[in-house]
């Protein structure tokens, strides 16, 4: 088993820059679908949707040299966990998100207490 994560290490590094840049381009390119996840107790939806995508692109861009990664890992995790009232509000919202995507409740669910602890592991392990 270790040998094999020693393997696809690599592969994984790449795939989670790609991921989180990716991701954060996407909240210029169509801003709409992450503005329906913030929560309308947060002030200022659009600075912090255009917070969110910087944060995306510079973390992942800060995983790349080694003298960064840890700090850019450790940074993954704090935006991650910051991203959790989204995930609580939607499933507040039973799933449905008004104008945007619709998730089984249980979907919902799965994403903040299964998919979620896996980003953050995921990043744990790239630290070094």
């Amino acid at each position: 088993m270790i040998q094999f994560l020693k393997k696809i290490k690599p592969i994984s590094f790449w795939i989670m820059i790609s991921a989180y840049f990716f991701a954060g381009l996407y909240h210029f390119i169509n801003p709409t679908f992450y503005l329906e996840f913030i929560p309308p107790y947060f002030s200022n939806p659009v600075l912090i949707n255009t917070l969110a995508g910087i944060a995306e692109i510079g973390l992942a861009l800060l995983l790349i040299p080694q003298k960064t990664r840890y700090y850019a890992a450790i940074g993954i995790i704090l935006m991650l966990l910051a991203f959790i009232p989204a995930h609580i509000h939607m499933i507040a919202l039973d799933g449905k998100i008004p104008n945007g995507p619709e998730l089984p409740l249980w979907a919902a669910w799965v994403r903040l207490v299964v998919l979620h602890p896996i980003l953050i592991i995921w990043a744990w392990w790239h630290r070094t």
